[in-house]
């Protein structure tokens, strides 16, 4: 009776964290972004490369990384989709960033970087695992909205770009980057999303995510 108790406590606890949040299909999307403030998110080093127009998330100014540091799942992703529609303007670079946590200024240590770039002088183009298995081809224009969807399953990170497959990644065993950075390794952690610098200009909106 005691066990009985116990597992219908954690039930409702877990009903009651999920209900908080906006769930927009019957496929349990959940909106991270609200299109009106960055409530539960947090800026690190230059606030005002955030900003927030006709319900989108701009990002154009100083070097400056965006976090989500809501309640849901205590911001400690694992495994989950997520989905964000995002536009990029000529020269741009960014990039959204999963199992990382915050760090007060940098690039940022922790966790994996999917890049956003059609245009900029980086090689490395939007859909790219960054530094890990990199796209040289464009998929995607400048000033055309685009779905990005990040799918990560254990160790293994799948990214679409308007539902096409375009990259996938399974990290082996006992992986080592020449970075050094031991870091870069899936467990869990937040989003982020990425101000490069002042030159580029990225748009981000309809941010979802979907949790096991």
């Amino acid at each position: 009776m005691v066990n009985l108790i116990c597992k219908f406590s954690v039930l409702v606890l877990v009903i009651f964290s999920f209900t908080s949040f906006r769930i927009i299909n019957e496929n349990g999307w959940i909106k991270l972004f609200n299109g009106k403030s960055l409530n539960g998110w947090k800026a690190n080093e230059d606030q005002g490369t955030f900003t927030i127009q006709k319900g989108v998330i701009r990002v154009n100014g100083a070097r400056s990384h965006l976090f989500y540091m809501g309640s849901l799942m205590n911001h400690a992703f694992k495994n989950f989709e997520l989905k964000v529609k995002v536009m990029t303007t000529p020269g741009s670079n960014s990039g959204i960033f999963f199992h990382t946590s915050y760090q007060d200024s940098g690039w940022l240590n922790k966790g994996f970087e999917v890049q956003i770039n059609n245009s900029h002088v980086d090689w490395r183009r939007t859909g790219s695992i960054y530094g890990i298995k990199d796209l040289k081809d464009v998929f995607i224009k400048d000033n055309e909205w685009f779905n990005l969807h990040i799918i990560v399953n254990e160790k293994k990170v799948i990214v679409k770009l308007n539902d096409k497959l375009i990259n996938e990644y399974t990290q082996p065993e006992n992986a080592v980057y020449a970075s050094g950075n031991e870091e870069r390794k899936f467990s869990a952690g937040t989003f982020a999303l990425q101000g490069h610098d002042p030159k580029s200009i990225i748009l981000f909106k309809e941010i979802l995510v979907k949790v096991e």
